[in-house]
């Protein structure tokens, strides 16, 4: 990765942080390291400044378990989240994954090629889940508007202007545009197109006539 990664490491077992970090040291991505012990200083961490990830460990003097994770992802659940966990928790690593983190990894076997494939994976995946989380939201937002044209519109059989559920009558055009997002560009079919000439075609006609009998 060519910009600086800013990582938050939430671990209170001090030669565990230093390990991370000097893993970190040894790979040649540029990175900004915080440390915090608990999970409240990581918490207002998160809420003051912006993470690219953050590398958790699950059981903090001040939080045990997955509701550790549950806590984090509540405050910036767009931040993705590594849980490190340890040998006889691996279990919990893998619920970990189901509860919304991208990844895990245990204590003890991790070296620095593992720890930043880890790190490139879950930043990845997760900006990939949030292009997704956005096209749902326009594909909803879309069939949300689809759905507001739905169902039986009264149309003026003579003028072709349709009351809307205020009771006022709006030209056609109006009534689309204010409930989509489509937008019009008028002219003219061939059918109208070649009537629309006849009649010029005869008005001339007329006018020429009406010139040479005067």
């Amino acid at each position: 990765m060519d910009r600086t990664i800013r990582i938050l490491l939430v671990e209170d077992n001090p030669g565990d942080a230093r390990l991370i970090e000097e893993m970190l040291r040894e790979t040649n991505i540029g990175f900004e390291l915080k440390c915090a012990g608990r999970l409240s200083t990581a918490r207002e961490e998160i809420q003051k400044d912006g993470f690219g990830i953050i590398l958790l460990d699950l059981g903090l003097p001040d939080s045990q378990g997955l509701v550790t994770l549950e806590k984090l992802n509540e405050i910036r659940p767009e931040a993705p989240i590594i849980v490190l966990t340890g040998l006889a928790d691996e279990e919990t690593g893998i619920q970990a994954v189901k509860g919304g983190a991208q990844d895990y990894l245990i204590k003890g076997q991790v070296e620095k090629n593992l720890l930043i494939r880890s790190i490139k994976y879950a930043i990845e995946r997760r900006k990939t889940e949030a292009e997704r989380e956005e096209l749902i939201a326009e594909l909803k937002e879309a069939l949300d508007r689809v759905n507001l044209l739905s169902g039986m519109l009264p149309i003026c059989a003579s003028c072709k202007k349709i009351r809307d559920d205020r009771g006022y009558w709006n030209q056609i055009e109006s009534y689309i545009t204010e409930h989509s997002k489509a937008i019009f560009s008028h002219c003219l079919c061939p059918e109208c197109a070649e009537k629309t000439m006849t009649e010029i075609d005869e008005f001339r006609t007329r006018r020429k006539a009406d010139g040479s009998q005067a």
